[in-house]
């Protein structure tokens, strides 16, 4: 089993790669693989929800989200963090997921997720709010932990001190790894996952 880490923020070592790498360790003492996938400082588009999703992805392959794709397909589960800005998640970590979950939504269905919100002080429990709103749309079961998934760090090596965030992290991953592996005990006796209804969208404007 394999969980795909996602790295919202620019800087590429930064305080939110401090926290990954916290649960990326406790998930390999778990027997659990892990890849922390960089989305980096490049620019990434909106989606402009132009329909022309593939089995690949996004139409457009100027950035990293068909990667990710990619290997999302191939992984068990998520942990997806970001940076308070404002208060609010990075807005290169929505666009990005954006049209992750736009073009291919449908991989990540049954995998179990979680977000992070890394900050200097404030603004963390709004986006980590906002993360959870694609496991919920997805049909994604949501890992929690001990404590909301946050760290507090704003210069280089400050969410090393906080000593409370970085213990929520590893008792995020051991509850991520359980979550799994009851999934995958599920699969091995046969249980099948829950077979959607599709096809009703109520719209009261017209």
């Amino acid at each position: 089993m394999k969980v795909l880490l996602l790295n919202g923020s620019s800087r590429q070592n930064g305080n939110t790669y401090t926290a990954l790498l916290e649960i990326g360790k406790t998930l390999e003492q778990e027997g659990i693989d892990y890849e922390i996938f960089q989305i980096g400082a490049a620019p990434v588009r909106d989606c402009i929800g132009c329909g022309k999703c593939s089995e690949k992805g996004c139409v457009f392959e100027d950035d990293k989200v068909n990667e990710f794709v990619a290997k999302a397909k191939e992984c068990d589960g998520f942990v997806f963090g970001t940076p308070v800005y404002y208060a609010h998640p990075s807005g290169r970590i929505l666009s990005f997921l954006d049209r992750v979950f736009y073009s291919s939504g449908k991989s990540f269905a049954f995998k179990p997720g979680a977000a992070v919100a890394v900050a200097r002080r404030g603004g963390t429990t709004a986006s980590f709010d906002v993360l959870n709103k694609y496991f919920g749309i997805s049909q994604m079961p949501v890992a929690g932990s001990t404590y909301w998934n946050i760290a507090h760090g704003a210069g280089e090596g400050e969410a090393e001190q906080d000593a409370e965030g970085l213990q929520t992290m590893r008792n995020l991953a051991r509850n991520l790894a359980w979550m799994m592996k009851c999934f995958q005990a599920g699969k091995e006796k046969g249980i099948e996952v829950p077979q959607a209804e599709r096809g009703s969208r109520t719209n009261f404007i017209r």
